[in-house]
């Protein structure tokens, strides 16, 4: 239980960090829009980024396997890529989250905003790794 709420704060943070970086990715919060919203905003958003990349993009790797070993994995971008776009349009449903922009060039902001939130996530993960393996030992 305490990897998994580590993994959501990482989640978060990369999403946090992420929207600093990219212009055109940006997080919206739900109604008065403080700071304790925008955070919880965030934390639901990394949230819903989980169980869609754990449960359809599990789905979509088994699927498209021979196509990842075809391109050595670089497709991966792109799924990855369809998936943020995929979570921005639930969260654009339910009013609040995960938005980006719609300027005719939102597939490319999707998968660079994918590149860069895997990459912020990963840096994050090896700073706390040795929190994550101390928990594993108890």
């Amino acid at each position: 239980m305490g990897r998994l709420i580590l993994r959501l704060v990482i989640n978060s943070l990369a999403l946090w960090l992420t929207t600093l970086i990219i212009p055109a990715i940006t997080i919206q919060a739900f109604p008065p829009a403080g700071t304790l919203e925008y955070v919880i905003t965030l934390v639901l958003t990394a949230l819903l980024f989980g169980v869609v990349n754990g449960v359809i993009g599990g789905i979509v790797r088994v699927v498209a396997f021979p196509i990842y070993v075809l391109t050595l994995g670089l497709i991966s971008l792109i799924v990855n890529g369809l998936l943020l776009l995929l979570v921005a349009w639930i969260s654009g449903l339910l009013g609040f989250g995960l938005f980006i922009a719609d300027d005719g060039n939102t597939f490319w902001w999707g998968v660079l905003g994918a590149l860069v939130l895997g990459i912020i996530s990963w840096l994050i993960g090896i700073l706390l790794r040795p929190f994550t393996k101390n928990s594993r030992r108890r």
